[in-house]
């Protein structure tokens, strides 16, 4: 790599250098509250580079390790802007752990770089090393309240991502091994030669495919690899399990997307393989998830399982993209779209879960009882979020799933989306259910439920990004469009 190189990876650069700022700023000041405006200096700072490099040509760097394209920068933007939203909204939950918030924030700023890093990486060992950079910060952030359910949070996600990371680790091994390269386009090279009865005769490389759906269905959580989530969901501290099922899950669709586009996306029945395997693990993800979401008491626990079913959504997306054989841009927009619309949708249902629990201190949704009387705007928000997560008007979450499935019936999986929808009426249930507790039950205190300028201004951005997203989503698709195009060129 050439030092004239350096400039396009000015964004993971200036992160990484205010991440140690933080670190450095906790040694010597007492007024801890700065270290969260360097953190959220940082992350507009690395934004603005982001940006910057919106306009230049798609660049490998690291001799091929890294792209830099629009796709990757879409992701690197989504996740910078995740990361000042979990910052302002933490303002309220830091004293929980007031002796340890320098390297709370430079954690979360580590585990950013990571993921962006792993959008971009263009080789199987830069995607490797990424995931982990962003992984291992996770599984201390995951522990960082440092009780029992905490505790047991960080050790299941460890123990449970080390298993995950190994099988990957081992696909990688096994696609290497057959193939003789690491890197994407190189792999592609020699896959695109083989016919079925090559691949059929050389069980290994399929197996090695395998391994990687398993490894980096650990990664968006999807059946049967979910097992992780609701405990680490629930004794996580609530900032960072809204971190886990925005940005991680993000940075998992996001290289699943490259690596399989790019390096299995031919020939056509290969990728015809991979889209029907990633459509039946849909239809299996997103019916688990939402049918024990059901009988959940606990709110974390409830959108953990919720995520698990987005996470089937999603999938739609993903199995879209093998069906259409080729540089089809509508299953790669359709989730890009629709990863931007769960983000500021469940981002915003933490954010106004944190305000709540906060004040009562239990998570429990029959706790939440008369919240609509004591917190109005704060029940508002979460009402409003539930409504787009259901994917009812005027909402993003609508506008994200007729996006999405109408891509898949155009491919021919509207068996997929007819369980998708049938789904997503399953989930308005539990959904209402913590709108019909907050709004139709008596208070058990008229104590109001008070909140930090910075979560409310966090949370007001997400409410006002859902509503955009819902009635003009036109400019927001055309940005997604522009970061799928690049798998066209």
């Amino acid at each position: 790599m050439i030092v004239s190189e350096l400039h396009l990876l000015t964004p993971e650069l200036s992160l990484l250098g205010f991440a140690l700022a933080v670190i450095l700023l906790d040694l010597f000041i007492k007024q801890k509250k700065v270290l969260a405006g360097v953190s959220i200096a940082g992350l507009l700072v690395s934004a603005g580079c982001t940006l910057a490099l919106w306009g230049t040509p798609t660049a490998d760097v690291f001799y091929g390790m890294l792209s830099v394209d629009r796709f990757a920068l879409f992701f690197k933007f989504l996740f910078l802007a995740v990361a000042v939203l979990v910052i302002l909204a933490s303002q309220d939950y830091v004293s929980k752990f007031e002796r340890f918030q320098g390297e709370y924030y430079a954690l979360v700023l580590i585990s950013a770089v990571g993921m962006m890093l792993l959008t971009a990486a263009a080789d199987l060992i830069a995607v490797y090393v990424a995931l982990e950079l962003s992984s291992i910060s996770l599984y201390i952030l995951a522990s960082f309240l440092k009780d029992q359910k905490s505790t047991e949070a960080g050790l299941k996600y460890l123990l449970l991502g080390a298993v995950a990371s190994a099988v990957l680790l081992y696909g990688m091994a096994l696609v290497f091994g057959l193939t003789g390269h690491t890197c994407l386009i190189c792999i592609a090279d020699v896959v695109q030669g083989m016919t079925i009865t090559g691949l059929l005769g050389s069980p290994a490389l399929l197996m090695g495919i395998i391994l990687l759906v398993a490894g980096f269905g650990f990664k968006i959580a999807c059946v049967p690899f979910q097992m992780w989530v609701p405990d680490v969901y629930e004794g996580a501290p609530t900032p960072i399990t809204a971190y886990l099922s925005v940005a991680s899950k993000a940075a998992g669709f996001a290289i699943i997307l490259r690596v399989f586009f790019v390096a299995f996306g031919a020939p056509e029945w290969l990728s015809l393989g991979w889209g029907m395997l990633l459509a039946i693990l849909s239809a299996v993800t997103m019916t688990v998830g939402n049918v024990v979401a059901i009988v959940q008491s606990n709110i974390k626990r409830m959108l953990g399982y919720s995520s698990i079913a987005q996470a089937g959504y999603l999938m739609v997306g993903l199995a879209t993209v093998g069906m259409a054989v080729g540089a089809d841009e509508v299953g790669q927009s359709g989730l890009l779209f629709f990863l931007m619309c769960y983000s500021v949708t469940n981002l915003g249902a933490f954010i106004a879960i944190i305000a709540i629990s906060n004040k009562i201190n239990s998570d429990e949704i029959d706790d939440y009882t008369g919240m609509g009387k004591r917190a109005p705007l704060l029940a508002l928000a979460l009402t409003f979020c539930l409504v787009s997560l259901t994917g009812l008007p005027p909402t993003a979450g609508l506008i994200a799933k007729i996006y999405i499935f109408s891509g898949a019936v155009s491919h021919g999986l509207l068996w997929l989306v007819i369980i998708a929808v049938i789904n997503s009426c399953i989930s308005a249930f539990y959904y209402f259910r913590v709108v019909k507790v907050m709004w139709l039950g008596a208070p058990a205190s008229e104590e109001k439920v008070p909140s930090s300028t910075a979560l409310r201004t966090a949370l007001s951005l997400c409410c006002l990004f859902v509503l955009l997203l819902g009635v003009v989503p036109g400019s927001f698709v055309g940005i997604a469009e522009a970061a799928a195009r690049i798998f066209g060129s």
